[in-house]
């Protein structure tokens, strides 16, 4: 829980009953928890959305088992391993916790063969990298995709997504050091913005006319810069907000301009059996990988927080077991 906003140490561990699901709803034992930058962004009073004061939780990602059951709960049974789907009201039922309960509509089936902390490690990002790509962006076999934070989970997870349908992943990270991982994690090549001009390196990979799609995680002032390396009438999806200082509006044009956020496909059931088939079929194949960067336990939520603040944390996912 945390009772007002700040740093790490305004999170704390409380012990509470374990309520009853009610008409609609299931309660998940959590296993363990995927942790997003809008964990952090909520924690510090920056979310998109208010956040419920005080008595506060956290966690919109998590894997567990079906513990209970409300009436009119169909497709679910007593011990269904599950992944949690959407969950816009952390603030009260959050996935930092030993159980939470939820709508039954926002939980699906857990991938077979599947461990939990790998499963943890699914969802939102794999979940945000195919709705900002093919829901959104339209991307096709051929494609020449330009993916920024490409060493973040989402950033691994696009570079995967993109290969999976014949799409031509190019990654774009700050630190030269992260080219090698970038390469063996499927990317056809890294530009590294420490030593190289990302427009004139995208150039010389994609020719003149520049990349298909870019998927930003960044935001900020580079935004307009990034677009530059688009093709005519190319497409740019923002999907993150690593740097929170103002975007000035890209004068590329024409340029088609998409602000993603995963809600918008998450919250469709329609959309999100589409995702699953996705992400079933890429997990069955081996396309799709999830990278686990670091593992915690709940009872180091503060440290967890700390290391997500410093923001050099291994490639791939934040995971909590619990």
């Amino acid at each position: 829980m945390f009772d007002e906003t700040g740093p790490p140490e305004v999170l704390h561990i409380v012990d509470e009953p374990v309520d009853e699901p009610a008409a609609g709803e299931v309660r998940i034992r959590i296993e363990a928890i995927g942790i997003n930058r809008l964990d952090e962004l909520m924690r510090i009073g920056s979310s998109p959305r208010p956040v419920q004061l005080p008595h506060a939780r956290l966690g919109c990602e998590g894997t567990g088992i079906v513990d209970a059951a409300g009436p009119g709960v169909e497709g679910l049974s007593i011990g269904d391993a599950v992944l949690i789907t959407a969950l816009p009201t952390m603030d009260i039922n959050g996935t930092y916790a030993e159980y939470t309960i939820v709508p039954a509509s926002a939980v699906i089936r857990r991938p077979a063969g599947l461990d939990a902390t790998t499963a943890a490690a699914l969802w939102v990002s794999y979940s945000t990298a195919y709705g900002a790509l093919i829901e959104k962006a339209g991307m096709r076999p051929g494609d020449h995709v330009l993916i920024t934070a490409a060493s973040s989970s989402a950033g691994l997870a696009a570079i995967q997504v993109a290969r999976q349908i014949g799409a031509i992943p190019l990654a774009v990270t700050r630190h030269s050091a992260k080219k090698a991982a970038l390469l063996e994690a499927g990317a056809a090549a890294v530009i590294a913005t420490d030593e190289d001009d990302l427009v004139k390196a995208a150039q010389q990979h994609v020719g003149t006319t520049g990349a298909d799609i870019i998927l930003d995680f960044v935001m900020g002032p580079g935004l307009a810069d990034l677009a530059n390396a688009a093709k005519f009438n190319g497409t740019l999806v923002s999907a993150g907000y690593l740097d929170p200082r103002p975007a000035p509006f890209p004068m590329k044009a024409p340029l088609t301009m998409y602000r993603y956020m995963s809600f918008e496909h998450t919250l469709d059931a329609t959309v999100v059996r589409r995702i699953a088939a996705f992400l079933t079929a890429g997990l069955r194949t081996g396309a799709l990988r999830p990278a686990i960067g670091q593992v915690f336990t709940l009872d180091d939520i503060v440290a967890v927080h700390r290391h997500l603040e410093q923001g050099q944390q291994q490639p791939g996912k934040i995971v909590v077991t619990v």
